[in-house]
């Protein structure tokens, strides 16, 4: 068995207080790493802190870019453990996103029409959580009870399969 990183986090952006109000929940953005340190962390989001339209793809580091000017960012941490041939296709996928992160923009729209809610699903644009929920089904890592596209941060933390493993401030971790 080897396991993967569901991380949740609450940056304190405008952005985020946004998306609180129609959650009220306390992480509103998902990613996903491939080991406990979370070395390198992998989402949808925004690829600058000044242009939160600027997003897309990323590859996160706690304790650089965004996170660097993000000192209080809360996190929660949740372990998956799955098959090693599961693991190789999770690695496999975020590999494809990143040598493909051209092709990709940020599902705004899919956003919206997920707060609001009805379904826009579009093929080449994600919302943090829809792609963490997407490498997990592509991956075979059937866990979800809903498509990506409907998947929330939140839906993470009720999954019977998971276990928090830290929760604090994410540069701390």
């Amino acid at each position: 068995m080897k396991s993967i990183y569901i991380v949740l986090t609450d940056s304190g952006t405008l952005f985020t207080r946004f998306i609180k109000l129609f959650t009220n929940c306390p992480y509103n953005h998902a990613s996903i790493a491939l080991d406990p340190e979370l070395s390198t962390i992998y989402s949808f989001g925004r690829k600058s802190l000044y242009f939160p339209l600027n997003a897309g793809f990323v590859k996160e580091r706690k304790n650089t870019g965004i996170y660097k000017k993000l000192r209080n960012t809360t996190c929660i941490v949740y372990e998956l453990p799955i098959s090693e041939e599961q693991y190789e296709r999770v690695v496999q996928e975020i590999e494809k996103f990143d040598q493909e992160s051209h092709r990709y923009t940020y599902n705004l729209i899919g956003l919206i029409s997920f707060l609001l809610p009805f379904r826009i699903r579009r093929r080449s644009a994600f919302f943090c959580s829809e792609f963490v929920a997407t490498v997990l089904q592509n991956s075979g890592v059937d866990i979800l009870p809903k498509p990506p596209s409907l998947t929330a941060p939140h839906d993470f933390m009720r999954l019977q399969q998971v276990r928090r493993v830290y929760e604090g401030f994410l540069n701390t971790h």
